[in-house]
């Protein structure tokens, strides 16, 4: 349906049909992938809907046990299908769905974050938004089933998520303050005032957005909250499924946490170092921190000044690598940065749709009266979001229709191998030259040293393993991991409590950028040995092209296809 030089294998017709049925059962996923149609409607989000998606993956799965692969191609994709699906399978059956609530990845953000990839030209659009809008009541009413259910078999998410959650709905429902009344103000389909009729459709559908957001606070607090226990820690059981889903391998996680306390050490050693280059002799890595920010070359004013500065460094960076270490596609040429409308602080990037007609996105969640910004922090982010990160690997997939079926480019994903190499993508920047300022290099030191601090709070306390001396002793805990935080993160406490809470909530996701960068840097040594090993020059930029052309993997997966 695609065109694809390459033939259609009865795998690919098997992945196809997949994915199709997740779209046709996912309105939410068909709006991420450019499908049209379905913007009016928002997803099923019950109990039975899960069993549904369960038997969705059990049936492909006996579909591939009928077929064999043709070539090397269909054995990744048997692979990695078998990977996934089997571990959603996993995941299903342990219940894991009843206690999905967290303060970033859970539905109660999915269903509000579909908005910012809504086109908002038109008054048709507009109405597909006003419509989706007046569908949240049931979908949240769904979810709550669920979680409901979770109670019901004792399968819940800890007390401080469901605090969390409780605020962040109860934000979504305020008059004052809430999104959707802030995003139906900006309706000006066609460049003109809504009709009668529009505004009066996103009059109500802000309502019962706001209602089905109430209801659901009303929910976690009167129902959910006095049963949710007060544990952060998940324990080894659900951590160690939780960190195959998101990392695609399976680890060793006590020898992961003792490299992650090495790691953070080293790091930190590296970033010492480069303190008194930056500030003179004796000074701390504070006192570079407060060098670098009182630097007025570094430091943007405003936000239409950190989209343009973010712009221009992603296009300087798209040009300078193009035909030198990389050779670019022409679609992946044009990324836009974007302020997002949300104030969580969060950078994140959006992938581009099949037909390209919507590009790949950087966003930026500035919070609430942040008007200055440093540009030694953010480069690498730039970097990691941008080229050669995320727009680079994911639009190479999309890119790649030519040998990629619709689940490997668009479906197939998971943090370790995607952060993973956004990670590595950082480092890479470094060793082409691109970070020989030492505030930008500072930065990236200082973003690879959260990274590293977070795989040893986030093991730590989900594993309940023992607390470095100067934090008291014992086992890891919130405070302690918060202390940890403290000692290695130069940002604010508000952006700290977000992301120490996120992690207490979303077990086994943020060490998986480490991890993964762990893991692409190992495969990338063993390539060059096995090169070596046959007589032959190691080309880094050959070994990036074969990898990114297999789209996201499994790093199992990766590893078995790179090296065979």
């Amino acid at each position: 349906s695609l065109g694809w030089m390459r033939a259609a294998t009865p795998i690919d017709r098997i992945a196809e049909q997949h994915t199709r049925e997740l779209v046709d059962a996912s309105p939410v996923l068909a709006t991420t992938l450019g499908v049209p149609g379905r913007d009016h409607l928002l997803d099923d989000l019950s109990p039975d809907a899960h069993a549904a998606h369960a038997a969705l993956n059990r049936r492909t799965l006996d579909a591939l046990a009928g077929v064999a692969p043709v070539d090397a191609t269909d054995e990744v994709t048997m692979a990695a299908m078998r990977d996934r699906l089997g571990l959603d399978l996993e995941g299903f059956e342990a219940g894991d769905h009843l206690a999905d609530l967290n303060n970033i990845a859970s539905p109660l953000q999915g269903m509000r974050d579909v908005f910012d990839l809504m086109p908002s030209a038109t008054a048709e659009h507009w109405a597909a938004i006003a419509a989706r809008m007046s569908a949240l009541p049931e979908a949240l009413g769904q979810y709550a089933a669920t979680l409901r259910e979770g109670a019901r078999t004792g399968r819940l998410p800890a007390r401080r998520q469901v605090e969390l959650g409780i605020a962040e709905a109860g934000g979504l429902a305020d008059a004052a303050a809430s999104f959707f009344s802030a995003f139906a103000a900006t309706a000006r389909p066609d460049g003109a005032a809504p009709s009668d009729a529009l505004a009066a459709d996103l009059v109500r559908g802000v309502r019962d957005a706001r209602e089905g957001y109430a209801d659901l606070a009303r929910f976690l607090r009167e129902e959910l909250a006095p049963h949710a226990p007060d544990a952060d820690a998940v324990g080894r059981d659900r951590y160690q499924r939780a960190s195959r889903a998101f990392v695609g391998a399976t680890i060793d996680l006590d020898e992961t946490y003792a490299w992650g306390v090495d790691e953070l050490a080293r790091i930190t050693a590296e970033q010492e170092a480069l303190a008194v280059a930056i500030a003179g002799p004796g000074a701390s890595v504070t006192d570079a921190v407060a060098t670098l920010d009182a630097d007025p070359a570094r430091t943007l004013h405003g936000t239409d000044a950190l989209r343009q500065w973010m712009q221009v460094t992603a296009d300087e960076a798209i040009a300078e690598l193009d035909g030198v270490h990389f050779d670019i596609a022409a679609p992946l040429r044009t990324i836009e940065c974007m302020i997002a409308p949300t104030q969580s602080g969060g950078i994140y990037y959006t992938g581009p749709t099949d037909d390209w007609s919507r590009p790949g996105r950087m966003w930026w969640s500035v919070p609430a009266g942040v008007t200055t910004f440093n540009t030694w922090r953010e480069k690498t982010t730039v970097y990691h979001e941008g080229v050669p990160g995320h727009h680079l690997q994911l639009g190479q997939a999309v890119y790649n229709a030519a040998e990629l079926n619709w689940w490997r480019r668009q479906i197939c994903w998971m943090s370790g191998h995607g952060e993973g190499w956004a990670l590595y993508a950082e480092r890479l920047m470094e060793e082409f030259g691109f970070l020989e300022d030492d505030g930008d290099r500072f930065g990236m030191l200082d973003a690879q040293r959260m990274r590293a601090t977070r795989v040893v709070l986030d093991l730590g306390v989900h594993l309940g393993k023992p607390a470095f001396d100067r934090y008291g002793g014992g086992t890891w805990d919130y405070d302690k991991a918060w202390a940890l935080m403290k000692d290695n993160v130069a940002t604010d406490d508000g952006f700290l409590r977000f992301e120490l809470n996120r992690y207490m909530g979303w077990p086994g996701q943020a060490p998986s950028y480490k991890v993964g960068q762990r893991l692409w840097e190992d495969i990338r040594a063993q390539a060059s040995a096995a090169a070596r090993a046959r007589g032959k020059e190691f080309s880094l930029k050959d070994f990036h092209a074969r990898a990114l052309n297999l789209g996201s993997l499994p790093l199992d997966v990766l590893r078995g296809a790179i090296l065979g």
